[in-house]
């Protein structure tokens, strides 16, 4: 028995050796099929706290994100009677990406906030490589928003006033394997507008950033400058920019952001004309991002 037992052994021994070998080869000649212009992935995700980024989600991937935004910290509505705007939401979002190539997204989402329905694009128009390529990414992003019920701050008086329209640029570069940034320019255009004299048309100019201290945690932030005159002639009706301060944390099959914002509100058609909450009164929230990816169809 003790001799079957070592021949079994000894058979064992010498398979493992022969597939570790054939794998050794096989990762070798994938290695040196590999496009040497490799792809520089600026962000781990395709969104950080309150901008999207240039990171696209793969052909039959499926990206899912739960992003959620708690009450305020403090000012009137904080304080420890709301522990803290824990036991209030201010908005919650649902959405999936889903890869139609490794360069066209389209996207689907159901915010609280004013019960927004968006639909997205989200094309990589360029892609940062290491060697000899485009030495940053860009990628152009367009969405509708609809508003399918009634809400308390607006009254649609045509059923066309329910949507809104945003498109974007987005323009990254990893810098060092550390630290990468990016700007974004955009246009939001909108049917209906709360205030007299409020512009249909609003441009955003975005600033984001991570910077990465260990190979799965990182610091992430974002701002944005709305370029409103209404909103500058007007200092009374409290309009702020949007920010975002918050932690990145990659577990390998999900990305975590935990984060502090200004805006109440999480899709671009919401939170950049309605951003009444200020930094200096206490009007920051808690949010997290949970972002998770499914691979729905792997070729041979």
């Amino acid at each position: 028995m003790n001799k079957i037992y070592s021949l079994l052994l000894i058979l064992l021994l010498s398979s493992y050796q022969s597939i570790a070998q054939n794998m050794d080869s096989l990762m070798k000649n994938i290695s040196s099929e590999q496009d040497p212009e490799t792809l520089m992935a600026p962000f781990k995700s395709s969104r950080l706290i309150l901008s999207q980024t240039t990171t696209m989600v793969k052909r039959h991937d499926l990206d899912f994100k739960v992003i959620h935004r708690f009450g305020d910290v403090g000012g009137t509505d904080g304080g420890s009677e709301t522990l803290y705007g824990f036991d209030n939401s201010a908005d919650i979002y649902i959405h999936f990406d889903y890869g139609i190539s490794d360069r066209l997204n389209i996207g689907f989402g159901r915010s609280k906030y004013e019960q927004l329905l968006d639909l997205q694009l989200k094309y990589a128009v360029l892609q940062q490589k290491e060697k000899d390529g485009s030495p940053i990414s860009l990628s152009v992003l367009a969405k509708t928003g609809f508003t399918p019920y009634k809400v308390k701050t607006v009254i649609f008086d045509d059923y066309g006033d329910r949507f809104s329209h945003f498109i974007q640029a987005i323009i990254s570069r990893k810098f060092s394997p550390d630290f990468s940034l990016q700007v974004t320019p955009g246009f939001l255009f909108r049917n209906v507008v709360l205030g007299a004299g409020d512009e249909r048309t609003l441009f955003s100019t975005g600033i984001a950033g991570r910077y990465k201290f260990t190979k799965r945690f990182g610091i992430v932030a974002d701002y944005y400058l709305i370029s409103s005159s209404y909103r500058k002639d007007n200092p009374n009706i409290n309009y702020y920019n949007p920010l975002g301060l918050g932690i990145e944390i990659e577990t390998g099959g999900h990305v975590f952001s935990l984060n502090f914002t200004n805006a109440k509100a999480i899709v671009e058609n919401n939170f950049l004309p309605n951003s009444t909450s200020s930094w200096n009164k206490g009007q920051y929230r808690f949010g997290f991002t949970i972002s998770r990816m499914f691979t729905l169809y792997k070729s041979k």
